[in-house]
């Protein structure tokens, strides 16, 4: 296997004997901390030190000692203790009598110090990622602070401004160097742990698990076992049906492929046969692939969301502006593989039941300027990023399967899913022109929920102005998106008027109850659901959930889902509630809030593949704004929200001249020449 410490070798020399140097330290501090229960009036903050230490210290011996041979050496159970070891603390008995629990933090150190210990020590959790990668550089780096803070403490009277300073003086540093590195580990050929994990391990042997440093669970174990004994056969068919949906995104968008060399796969990690023939076929069109990242289960969902906004301890102009520096420097740095990246392919996947999480008033918050400065930061960022990797000039595929988790019936899933994701692009586009004829004669689309489905919304469908030459809507077949079957558009926003609703929806592996959104003109003017007793509380649910970091999004996309297959399926698996997006979105009509489908590809010609015609609804009112003020053109938010068949009343276009013509009725396509999407409803 590749040897990652030769990536890393030259930013590791330079801070190797600072490195042992603060190790020596740290041993010391962990000797004087041992017995926090003598220091009066510091005891809680000897033994929050005496912790983190010996987790520092437990992980620069794991580095040490971190090699090729180290997963031969041990027995798979021995490895398994392990790995559960790294996150027994976020485990559910655990969790919430840990460092990591801000409300745990806040009862012992109080409000304000309490929830800046509680990131500090999270920094050393990220001691996991820099070990299995061998960066003894960001080691030093937080070996050092540890050091800084603890002598702060224990020689001074403690003042939260300066503790603060301190803990997030690494984040007012120059990040060039960190972005350059990070750039590489996604775009660089050259960097080869996780391929090599993928290529050269002997698969059979399950130990190779534990090599990427990540939790490895029952549904990482049971589905690399699956995999390991499924028909090479079926393999094929499907990396087959990926690479020619890749390519065929390249073709349906009016963009160049053979401009490019390298795509990046991101996957989870029991899944490495379907990568590694999925690799071999990519070759065959000369596209070498990157590893843009690996997944595994999550210890604990609520500890992502009690920190996903810790950067208000440091979210300023100086910060914002640091990274913006440190980003173009490095996007310069790296444009030579960044110019021939192609784009990616992400395998999801989906089982675990989604949840409500607790809202804890000691969680951290963005204030309304930081906010505000965070949507210019993330449009500061993008900007660059076009400028050296132009999405008119990318593209992806997305695909997901479910995991064990889904249940005893995850084999017999499985195998529906795959039928799901091998479906005929052919058989669907044919169909899909007929119902997209009809929508191009619509002034607007109305669609109407049934029984307790309350949504009741007036979509304006964009002018055409050459019927033979022109569309609103894509023909959307299995090419970026698998499994095939929407025909999508970019909406007019003014004129867009009504109720979205849901009685239950899962986005964001978030669960919404009664989920209510009133858009005026094309954007949300009133927002809420029934997820908690107080409508303070529901309302900044959906606000920090759905519209961070914005107070109000505009209507991206309008679609109508084909795949009644799909819909059967997960009916008769009971399984609706724990599909991703991008399988439900092929269920019903959708509306997505944020961007449209063609942000920043809005000035590219592009043509649906039977009738030729130019699709002209590709911006809208808001990314017009590109061409006078940028900064107010994109959300950077694309949220997909699906109404399941059995919740619609009717789709109707309503013409000019006040025609009416369903497409939908009562659940069910009654559009003629559509009658073949009513079989699996039959069946």
């Amino acid at each position: 296997m590749f040897d990652i410490r030769k990536y890393y070798e030259a930013e590791n020399a330079k801070v190797r004997d600072s490195y042992n140097n603060t190790l020596v330290r740290i041993r010391e501090i962990c000797d004087e901390t041992m017995d926090y229960q003598k220091v009066e009036k510091k005891k809680e903050y000897y033994r929050f030190f005496d912790r983190i230490g010996n987790l520092i210290l437990k992980f620069a011996n794991l580095e040490k000692n971190l090699n090729k041979e180290y997963f031969s050496k041990k027995t798979f159970e021995e490895l398994q203790r392990e790995n559960d070891g790294f996150y027994s603390e976020l485990s559910l008995k655990n969790y919430k009598k840990n460092y990591p629990e801000p409300t745990y933090c806040v009862n012992i150190f109080s409000d304000g110090f309490g929830q800046l210990l509680s990131c500090f020590y999270i920094e050393y959790r990220q001691f996991i990622t820099h070990t299995f990668y061998h960066k003894i550089y960001k080691m030093e780096e937080y070996n050092r602070l540890f050091i800084d803070v603890f002598d702060y403490i224990r020689n001074n009277k403690i003042e939260y401004e300066t503790l603060k300073r301190l803990i997030t003086a690494p984040q007012k540093k120059d990040k060039t160097n960190e972005i350059i590195f990070r750039m590489k580990e996604q775009f660089d050929i050259d960097f080869r742990y996780f391929r090599d994990i993928v290529e050269k391990v002997d698969i059979s042997d399950l130990r190779y698990l534990f090599s990427y440093g990540k939790l490895i669970t029952d549904n990482e174990i049971k589905t690399a076992k699956y995999l390991l004994n499924y028909p090479e056969k079926k393999i094929k068919q499907l990396t087959n049906q990926i690479t020619t949906a890749y390519i065929k995104g390249f073709t349906r968008d009016n963009k160049d492929i053979t401009k490019k060399s390298t795509v990046g796969i991101i996957f989870n990690v029991g899944q490495e046969l379907i990568i590694r023939q999925l690799i071999k076929d990519l070759k065959r069109y000369n596209l070498d692939a990157t590893i843009l990242g690996v997944y595994s289960s999550k210890a604990r969902k609520q500890y992502n969301y009690d920190h996903r906004f810790d950067l208000a301890l440091y979210l300023d102009c100086e910060y914002t502006g640091l990274i913006e520096k440190g980003y173009s420097k490095a996007c310069k740095n790296c444009s030579d593989i960044m110019s021939i990246f192609s784009g990616l392919i992400h395998f999801g996947n989906f089982g675990k039941l989604p949840y409500t999480p607790e809202n804890k008033k000691e969680c951290l918050k963005l204030s309304d300027e930081q906010q505000k400065l965070f949507q210019i930061h993330q449009n500061n960022i993008m900007k660059i990023q076009d400028k050296y990797m132009p999405r008119e000039e990318t593209s992806f595929t997305a695909i997901s399967f479910p995991s064990p988790e889904i249940g005893d019936n995850f084999k017999q899933i499985f195998e529906d899913i795959l039928e799901i994701n091998m479906l005929s692009t052919d058989k669907y586009e044919l169909i899909q022109q007929k119902i997209i004829d009809i929508l191009d004669k619509a002034d607007f689309v109305h669609v109407k929920g049934r029984e307790k489905n309350k949504t009741d919304i007036r979509v304006k469908m964009q002018e055409i102005k050459n019927p033979d030459k022109e569309t609103n809507f894509v023909n959307c077949g299995a090419d970026i998106n698998i499994p095939v079957g929407e025909v999508y558009t970019t909406p007019h926003l003014k004129g867009t008027n009504g109720v979205l609703h849901l009685n239950e929806t899962y986005l964001k592996e978030l669960k919404f109850v009664n989920l209510m959104l009133t858009f005026k003109d094309g954007y949300i003017v009133k927002y809420g659901c029934s997820n908690f007793k107080k409508e303070k509380d529901n309302k900044k649910y959906v606000e920090e959930n759905l519209l961070f970091p914005h107070k109000t999004l505009p209507l991206g996309e309008f679609a109508i889902g084909t795949n009644t297959l799909a819909y059967v399926i997960a009916k008769r698996h009971n399984i609706m509630n724990v599909l991703p997006v991008l399988i439900i979105e092929k269920m019903g009509p959708h509306f997505a809030i944020g961007d449209t489908c063609f942000t920043m590809e809005e000035d590219k010609p592009i043509y649906n593949p039977l009738d030729k015609k130019e699709i002209i609804a590709r911006e809208n009112e808001k990314t017009a704004l590109r061409k006078t003020n940028m900064k107010e053109a994109y959300t950077y938010i694309h949220t997909d929200i699906t109404l399941p068949y059995e919740s619609i009343e009717f789709i109707t276009v309503i013409t000019k001249s006040g025609e009416k013509i369903d497409i939908i009725k009562n659940g069910k396509f009654i559009l003629n020449g559509c009658e073949e999407l009513n079989k699996p409803f039959e069946k």
